[in-house]
């Protein structure tokens, strides 16, 4: 991959990112926007391409991360199919985790566990369709990779939200990390094919 795809790579991420978590943002918070004067939405719209933008960016940063550790683990375990049981293996801890360490955490006396059980199995059941799409366009090889950058690196790039347990900025944090996830795994394949 040349120098001119990598920088494609970077501003098509950071343009997917930054919008989709600003629309969100902006629905989230609509009557804050929406009050006072054209001035408040235009800086409310701009602060919140700034902020996606960041989330954006960490995103990139987790992919490149990925893309690292997952050539040391093929390296390290010899063999694809290992690596894939390992990764198996930390996605399964990984959504455990999510679903018990946020219900210790947050839990309040009237809420069960079922409370925080939604956010992972719906990040469970996306990855699966990203892993699976991203399967049908390369090779099977590719889906418990794609699997594990989706729920595994989104769930670790997604913590400072997570620990804070805000509804707004959970949601404000994941969509631009899962839109700039899933926009790069989908599209480095096509980026990467010689033609």
């Amino acid at each position: 991959m040349n120098s001119r795809k990598v920088v494609k790579l970077f501003f098509t991420t950071l343009l997917v990112g930054s919008i989709s978590g600003a629309i969100v943002g902006f629905i989230l918070d609509y009557h804050v926007y929406t009050e006072g004067t054209f001035l408040n939405t235009f800086f409310g719209l701009i602060w919140l391409l700034g902020i996606c933008a960041a989330f954006s960016l960490i995103s990139q940063m987790g992919f490149f991360a990925y893309l690292t550790v997952h050539r040391f683990g093929l390296g390290l375990f010899k063999s694809q199919k290992l690596w894939n049981y390992v990764q198996v293996i930390i996605i399964a801890f990984v959504v455990f985790d999510l679903i018990y360490f946020r219900y210790i955490a947050f839990a309040q006396p009237n809420e069960t566990i079922i409370h925080y059980l939604v956010m992972p199995i719906i990040l469970l059941f996306y990855g699966l369709l990203v892993a699976y799409l991203k399967a049908k366009d390369t090779n099977q090889g590719a889906f418990i990779p794609s699997l594990f950058f989706i729920v595994v690196i989104t769930v670790i790039e997604w913590v400072p939200a997570l620990t804070v347990n805000d509804p707004k900025w959970l949601w404000l944090y994941l969509t631009p990390l899962i839109t700039a996830n899933t926009w790069q795994v989908l599209i480095l394949h096509r980026l990467t094919q010689t033609k």
